[in-house]
């Protein structure tokens, strides 16, 4: 034990175990279990809750949303049961076959589309792939213009008459 813990205890005895036991007391569970069952009986709870939220529509299943739920869904199986045939002699079918446009015109359309694009797609191309011409360029071409017809060995025959030299 150091000296400065030894002249405290001396000094400051009944507040050390003052703080000793409350330490133990808040520690200790021993300490309050036999008054804890005396004080459960009387315990009132003395908090103010506020009243429960009233139920919406949607919660309960007796009110008018879900009946006209459960008969429009009854009447839109007894549509589909009862309806007629899917032929081209119904109102329905008849009114949207009058409001649709002729399947011709969108043939035509998408053939013409076709061409376009066709014809798009090979000037692509054609750009994509095209090169400038291929220039022989001559160290000395002043070379071609001292050309000697004379001591050519025989079956060689050189024309450059059409060869012009072009000067940059």
């Amino acid at each position: 034990m150091s000296l400065a813990r030894a002249a405290g205890a001396v000094l400051r005895p009944t507040q050390r175990a003052s703080t000793t036991l409350v330490q133990r007391r808040a520690a200790s569970s021993h300490a309050h279990e036999e008054h804890h069952e005396e004080h459960h009986e009387e315990y009132h709870d003395s908090n103010v809750y506020e009243p429960e939220a009233p139920i919406s529509r949607f919660q309960v299943f007796n009110t008018p949303f879900w009946r006209r739920a459960v008969i429009a869904g009854v009447g839109i199986v007894a549509f589909y049961k009862f309806a007629p045939e899917p032929t081209n002699d119904t109102a329905l079918a008849k009114y949207i076959s009058s409001t649709m446009t002729a399947p011709e015109v969108w043939r035509d359309a998408s053939f013409k589309h076709l061409v376009l694009s066709a014809k798009g797609s090979e000037e692509t191309l054609l750009m994509a792939d095209a090169k400038p011409p291929v220039v022989h360029r001559y160290r000395f071409p002043q070379r071609l213009e001292q050309y000697s017809p004379h001591a050519q060995p025989v079956g060689i025959s050189l024309k450059v008459d059409d060869v012009v030299v072009k000067r940059d």
